[in-house]
């Protein structure tokens, strides 16, 4: 049977795929440190206790980096699997499917603390629940995104799909960033005046309805039909090996990893800038993060034109440049000579073009890595490549976690806001290694396919 391309009412379908995982990852990465560690003027009550640990780490930061822990040894596993399946239906559709439920149930858990205060039986219930979220959702992401080099037959199809992804990740972003704004809401409609308890109805929703868009890709996605892969017979450590082989996926990674923790860094602390550092009020924070979605969607044409006219490398240059400006202007925030609303209007208007850039480049540059990898090699496994990838997105997202909470012992509410101005610093110097390290990459090696 010839192998058919992926029409569009289809790459809607995987597309979705990406805003399911999207939502429930940046409701962890945005809601749990205000959930947990929450400033004075929130509403909130704190649930762990900020106790530092070798004087420095408090615990919420060390939660966070233990979950990522069981990761460093299933991401690998569960590509290794995929890449080597033989299953009739495909490598990749039919693991993704086993990975909705849990991952829906245990992103709500997160979010239903056993004690209704500061306690250490919080953060051991809290380590649970995240692990368990981790694992879920790294079953669904691995095959999946394997799936985007094996669905795409040349450089403008990965570039297409991988905006199409994009779309539904900056999608996800909008809707999990907006939990405070549908708190609002709930509590308006059905007067419910305990806030956590609002914001534990929304989440639960949320996860629900994450879970049913992660379903399209597996119902409307036949993978036989549009993938010739063929399973990979390399065993776990000599795959892994082999991706570390690759001169040019190592400058890749590291700027990646440098750049998620960044993009963590600015995520987590989203609700702390806008409520202790500008004034504003927590619902703002779900207006300026869709507003920055918004316009970065406008730059997606000129990024699909951009990558064929100029190639992908300059314009991630460009991105991490502009993004390392951003976190200088993040320190001086409240002191800027414009009303607060215009000062962080300012920051999303310039961070629109780094989040269309980084956001449809990145995929499709390692779509072109791994494919012309298996054109050198002759084994198929992409999986592996994006295990890797993801592996170090989610340390990154969770270095970035740890550090804004670690940050928070040096200050994190109104008039003691020092740790919170210390993440534009640290968010600088990521971004300018980011920039350095891509630097070396040598793109006519990974698009040469």
């Amino acid at each position: 049977m010839p192998i058919k391309e992926l029409p569009f009412k289809k790459e809607i379908a995987y597309a979705a795929g990406m805003m399911g995982w999207s939502i429930m990852t940046n409701i962890i990465i945005v809601m749990l440190p205000y959930f947990y560690l929450p400033p004075n003027n929130s509403g909130l009550t704190p649930l762990v206790p900020q106790l530092l640990v070798f004087g420095a780490f408090n615990i919420l930061s060390l939660i966070a980096a233990s979950g990522r822990l069981f990761d460093a040894i299933y991401d690998p596993f569960i590509a290794s699997v995929s890449d080597a399946s033989d299953n009739p239906k495909g490598r990749r559709i039919p693991i993704m499917k086993y990975a909705i439920v849990p991952a829906v149930v245990c992103c709500s858990l997160v979010f239903y603390p056993m004690v209704k205060g500061e306690s250490i039986t919080n953060a051991w219930w809290l380590t649970i629940v995240l692990a368990g979220f981790f694992i879920s959702v790294t079953t669904y992401i691995i095959p999946y995104n394997a799936l985007l080099a094996e669905l795409t037959h040349s450089a403008d199809q990965k570039v297409k799909l991988s905006t199409f992804q994009q779309v539904g990740f900056v999608l996800g972003m909008i809707i999990g960033a907006m939990c405070n704004n549908y708190a609002d809401l709930i509590q308006d409609v059905f007067k419910i005046t305990d806030r956590s308890e609002a914001l534990q109805y929304i989440i639960f929703c949320l996860s629900i309805f994450s879970g049913l868009v992660m379903i399209l890709p597996v119902m409307f996605i036949d993978e036989k039909e549009y993938t010739d892969a063929k399973p990979t017979h390399i065993e776990l450590i000599p795959a892994l090996k082999n991706t570390f082989r690759n001169t040019n996926f190592k400058y890749y990674l590291i700027s990646d990893f440098t750049y998620y923790i960044a993009l963590s860094i600015i995520s987590s602390g989203l609700l702390f800038f806008v409520t202790v550092l500008l004034g504003l009020p927590d619902s703002d924070g779900g207006k300026f993060m869709g507003t920055m979605v918004i316009l970065s969607l406008c730059f997606y044409p000129f990024i699909n034109y951009g990558a064929k006219r100029f190639g992908k490398k300059p314009l991630v240059l460009v991105a991490f440049a502009i993004l390392s400006l951003i976190f200088v202007t993040i320190y001086f925030l409240g002191h800027l000579p414009f009303s607060p609303a215009v000062q962080m209007y300012i920051l999303v208007i310039f961070a629109s073009f780094p989040l269309a850039s980084l956001g449809i480049l990145p995929n499709a540059i390692l779509a072109d890595i791994a494919q012309n990898d298996t054109k050198e090699t002759g084994e198929n496994h992409e999986g592996m490549f994006f295990a890797v990838k993801y592996l170090f997105v989610k340390l990154g997202q969770t270095m970035g976690i740890a550090i804004f909470a670690m940050l928070t012992v040096y200050g994190k509410d109104p008039g003691n806001d020092y740790g919170l101005r210390l993440n534009g610093v640290v968010g600088f110097v990521l971004c300018v290694l980011a920039l350095l390290f891509f630097s070396r990459f040598k793109e006519n090696k990974a698009s040469d396919v």
